[in-house]
């Protein structure tokens, strides 16, 4: 993502608040809107990551508490020369992982419980490469900055449901209409040709594009049967994921997972990674600390 197409989606963004916010207060109403607007971009830019973290639930962890999957993580880092990134473990049996952070030195990747435990070493070792690839092409921004601040404008919008005043009619009809808008400018904003860019970069960083492929494949079938709580609550997330979550195909930020299977073939044949697409192997060790322990995302204090 360019930072002229950055500044277009929040300048898009903006403008809905501000509109919204012309409805409901007129053109003092709009002038708020813009503060908030401005403080809520600002905000979002510093501390967009958390805020995805926090969303998910999502428990840091270290070689200590959790060796084979933060080693995974730190050796496709040195392979992609990346700075080592903050390691999360989300509790949650849907496969799915994502990255976050505001650039390479302040990164975040988490993947799911369910992930580690349903795929072989070699595909989550795919998956997590893909992630870093976001990572390496500075996608992470962008990701975290779209799905925190369209999930802004989706309660805004609900909260216009509720507006009493001479103008009701008009906010709750605005308010109806700025939701799928908001939706619609996360999917236009997020190129899909993203994810074929992650997708090769993950399988240059891994070296094995087809456990990568093997790995979405697992993921859309599991993907297909929704269940993710996270996503229940705020769409805008979906697009954070290395596959969407109950979301239409039209509707989708991501390609295709058929289109991206082939493309990952594709770059074996170049690589001459001859494993054929049959990943086996063990899983990533997924024993659980036990209760009230920092990996534990339920512990008690």
């Amino acid at each position: 993502m360019n930072f002229m197409k950055t500044t277009m989606l929040l300048a898009a963004l903006t403008a809905l608040f501000m509109a919204l916010g012309f409805t409901l207060g007129g053109p003092r109403g709009a002038v708020l809107a813009l503060i908030v607007a401005a403080g809520m971009n600002l905000f979002t830019f510093w501390n967009a990551d958390k805020i995805v973290l926090k969303m998910h639930n999502a428990v840091e962890v270290d070689a200590q508490s959790h060796p084979d999957y933060y080693g995974l993580v730190q050796n496709l880092a040195q392979r992609g020369g990346l700075p080592m990134p903050k390691v999360y473990l989300i509790d949650m049996p849907q496969p799915n992982a994502f990255a976050t952070g505001r650039d390479p030195e302040h990164a975040a990747v988490a993947a799911t419980t369910g992930l580690l435990s349903m795929l072989s070493r070699d595909e989550v070792e795919g998956v997590m490469a893909h992630e870093l690839a976001h990572v390496k092409n500075r996608d992470t921004l962008i990701m975290t900055m779209v799905a925190t601040i369209a999930g802004a404008i989706s309660m805004l919008a609900n909260f216009g449901m509720f507006f009493r005043g001479r103008n009701a009619g008009i906010a709750g009809l605005l308010a109806v209409l700025v939701a799928p808008f908001a939706a619609m400018i996360v999917q236009m904003a997020i190129s899909r040709t993203r994810e074929f860019g992650a997708d090769r970069g993950g399988a240059e960083i891994s070296g094995k594009p087809l456990a990568l492929a093997s790995a979405l494949a697992k993921i859309t079938d599991k993907a297909k049967q929704g269940g993710n709580p996270v996503i229940a609550r705020n769409p805008a997330a979906a697009q954070l994921y290395i596959v969407p979550s109950g979301i239409k195909a039209m509707f989708s930020t991501h390609p295709d997972t058929g289109d991206r299977i082939a493309a990952l073939q594709d770059i074996a044949a170049q690589m001459g990674d001859g494993t054929g697409g049959a990943i086996g192997g063990e899983t990533v060790n997924m024993e659980r600390a036990p209760r009230g322990s920092a990996l534990n995302p339920h512990r008690r204090d």
